[in-house]
């Protein structure tokens, strides 16, 4: 069976004690994330498990996972995930602070046939932070516990004026792992719902010979995302600079070449 591209897991998430766990971490420990570029504003995080032989805490390595403080001296962690049967190889807290943005990208480690499965659990989650899988709004809300394929392109958007900060797991793939992601709970949505502007700004282009020439004779990069910003609006369509250059530098290069051919 193919594994969807994202789930909603039927587990139980022990919300309360995982808030209790967080707040008694010291800010002190709190690092900037290491890819510096694919982010703008706050996007910092704690290593709890993390390879021995990572270049820093936050970053993937191949070696023997290590536990970390506070992991291995709160107790706390280990008793809200104690019922999930996971070889968990990396657990990070990733913080996204307020106005911060992730720049769309693709984590391609995560993409083999042996790769392994990240878990997404939200313990802070403002109403107004919006996760963006393949174009798609995924909402994900605090106490909840998701698997997400992010080999996909990715990004996010954190509008409010609240922190937002998520419990990452990377996991080994096994039948338990493997069968709560097939199950799933009735509140994930379709693939395709929920599809941004620029999803939908796409689309529309592809099926109107207008838009797609109104276009194509632009070489222009500046002019290009100017002109495609006006046309979207247009229609009703808002997005950003920003998601338009995400888009043509992670594969998306067709979005210009295609209509000038």
């Amino acid at each position: 069976m193919m594994r969807p591209a994202f789930s909603r897991l039927p587990v139980a998430v022990d919300l309360p004690l995982l808030l209790q766990a967080l707040a008694a971490i010291e800010d002190e420990r709190w690092q900037g994330h290491f890819n510096s570029a694919y982010h703008s504003g706050d996007w910092s995080g704690v290593a709890l498990i993390s390879a021995a032989d990572a270049v820093t805490e936050l970053a993937p390595g191949r070696g023997q996972p290590l536990h970390r403080a506070p992991w291995s001296k709160d107790g706390r962690w280990h008793e809200a995930l104690r019922d999930w049967p996971l070889e968990i190889v990396s657990a990070r807290l990733l913080r996204l602070g307020p106005g911060g943005c992730i720049h769309e990208h693709r984590d391609y480690d995560l993409g083999g046939p042996d790769a392994d499965l990240r878990l997404h659990v939200p313990l802070l989650s403002p109403p107004e932070v919006d996760f963006f899988l393949d174009g798609q709004i995924i909402p994900m809300r605090a106490g909840e516990c998701w698997f997400l394929d992010l080999a996909r392109p990715h990004r996010v958007d954190n509008r409010s004026a609240a922190p937002r900060v998520h419990l990452v797991l990377d996991c080994r793939p096994g039948p338990w792992l493997e069968q709560q992601i097939a199950d799933g709970l009735p509140t994930t949505p379709a693939a395709g719902a929920g599809q941004s502007d620029l999803v939908r700004f796409q689309r529309r282009v592809e099926a109107d010979p207008y838009l797609a020439r109104a276009l194509q004779s632009l070489h222009d990069p500046d002019a290009f995302i100017a002109s495609a910003l006006a046309l979207g609006a247009e229609q009703g369509l808002y997005f950003t600079r920003e998601e338009l250059r995400a888009a043509m530098r992670n594969g998306r290069q067709r979005w210009r070449d295609q209509w000038k051919t």
